[in-house]
C-alpha cells in the first residue's frame, strides 16, 4: 500500500488561494488513481476532486468546480489540489487519497474505494 502525507493547509480569507500537496512513497505511484476527499465538523467526508493514473482523466465535485484543479507528477510521486476563490463553505480537513480501481466515475468519487489514506490538513477560510 502506498502511504501518503499532505501538506499546505492553513487559515486565508475568502476568495483566497492555498495549493494542498501529497507526496506518495512505498508503492508504484502511476498505478494508483488519486483523490482529494474532505471532512468538515459533523458532516461525513465528501468527495473534491480525483484523477487517473496518468493524469487523462479528473472529475471535480460540482461545489468545487471551476475553482479547485488536480494534478499529478508521476516522476516525483506528487499530487496537488490547487484551490482558488476559497469560501467559508471549503473549511473543512482536506485528505489526500490513493486506489488501484480502475477508472470509472461512480467508483473514483467514492470514498470507501479508496485503500490509502493521509493524515489529513486543515484548511480553514474565514474573515
Amino acid at each position: 500500500q502506498v502511504q501518503l502525507v499532505e501538506s499546505g493547509g492553513g487559515s486565508v480569507q475568502p476568495g483566497a488561494s492555498l495549493r494542498l500537496s501529497c507526496a506518495a512513497s512505498g508503492g508504484t505511484f502511476s498505478a494508483y488513481t488519486l483523490g482529494w476527499f474532505r471532512q468538515a465538523p459533523g458532516q461525513e467526508r465528501e468527495f473534491v476532486a480525483t484523477i487517473s493514473r496518468l493524469g487523462g482523466n479528473t472529475a471535480y465535485a460540482d461545489s468545487v468546480k471551476g475553482r479547485f484543479t488536480i494534478s499529478r507528477d508521476n516522476t516525483k510521486n506528487t499530487v496537488a489540489l490547487q484551490m482558488n476563490i476559497l469560501e467559508p463553505e471549503d473549511t473543512a480537513v482536506y485528505y489526500c487519497a490513493a486506489t488501484r480501481h480502475i477508472w470509472h466515475i461512480a467508483t473514483v468519487t467514492t470514498p470507501t474505494k479508496y485503500g490509502s489514506w493521509g493524515q489529513g490538513t486543515q484548511v480553514t477560510v474565514s474573515s
